[in-house]
């Protein structure tokens, strides 16, 4: 089954979004926190209403999961859901750092199957559908070829490489490229622009499954050390803590050295 007219909304949804959130970030705009270390600003919330009008119109029987709202009530029943962030990495966008995007998802009875992540500041679209490979701006992409860690960039958490949880990796790759938002940084590994990602902290369903899509239509895997994959569209959004983003090969040799170290993972 083709997802054109998917991807097509997904895009203009994104677009839009994006446009908004431009206009926020160059004029400003209120922020709050909804908890502790968790903010929001009015930019997140406009976009959202931009892009879930946008996908209601076109798919009134589908199932939307946004972080800034409330999820249809019987999502988990639905065969497809729309999952959605409208502006992943809010800190870095309070912080006027570009390194966030809005992230835009379907899945199919758990499995993404259309994603798009577009970056607003810096005018950058990636986006994939099931079986049609990876794109960016409309050039084919793939990830990295690199296969040796102490060759590889590692594209990490800017909070977690503040706290020094990436430590206990020192030495391991060429280099450690901190940057803000997941979904962006799932973009960047999808399109080769970096060559491994590896998470510590938990994500939520929002954060991930565009990325994770980009990555496997792109080439490459994004799983837990033990090689398992999320399913989308839990009752529970949570994602396990511990995860990572690359190349097939880069991505064993990575697990392989964390067992042979006794590291966590």
């Amino acid at each position: 089954m083709g997802y054109e007219a998917e991807l097509e909304v997904a895009r203009a949804a994104a677009s839009e979004a994006a446009a908004i959130i431009r206009r926020h970030y160059e004029a400003g705009s209120p922020a709050w926190e909804k908890s502790e270390g968790n903010p929001v600003t009015a930019a997140d919330l406009e976009a959202d209403r931009r892009i879930a009008a946008r996908l209601s119109e076109s798919f009134p029987d589908d199932a939307i999961l946004s972080e800034e709202s409330v999820a249809s009530p019987d999502r988990t029943q639905r065969p497809r859901v729309w999952i959605v962030d409208p502006l992943d990495g809010t800190k870095e966008f309070t912080r006027r750092v570009p390194e966030f995007g809005v992230s835009i998802a379907l899945c199919e009875n758990g499995e993404p199957v259309v994603a798009v992540v577009e970056n607003p500041p810096q005018h950058v679209s990636v986006w994939a559908a099931r079986g049609a490979g990876c794109w960016r701006d409309g050039e084919r992409v793939r990830v990295s070829d690199c296969t040796r860690l102490e060759e590889a960039v590692l594209v990490a958490s800017r909070s977690e490489t503040s706290r020094d949880l990436l430590a206990p990796y020192e030495g391991w790759f060429a280099a450690l490229r901190p940057i803000g938002s997941i979904a962006w940084k799932l973009a960047c590994i999808a399109s080769g622009d970096g060559d491994l990602n590896v998470s510590l902290a938990p994500k939520n369903e929002w954060d991930v499954c565009a990325g994770d899509l980009l990555v496997r239509e792109a080439g490459g895997i994004y799983a837990g050390a033990d090689g398992s994959r999320r399913v989308y569209n839990q009752a529970d959004t949570e994602v396990a803590a511990w995860m990572a983003a690359g190349p097939a090969g880069l991505l064993r040799l990575f697990f392989e050295r964390l067992r042979r170290e006794g590291l966590p993972g």
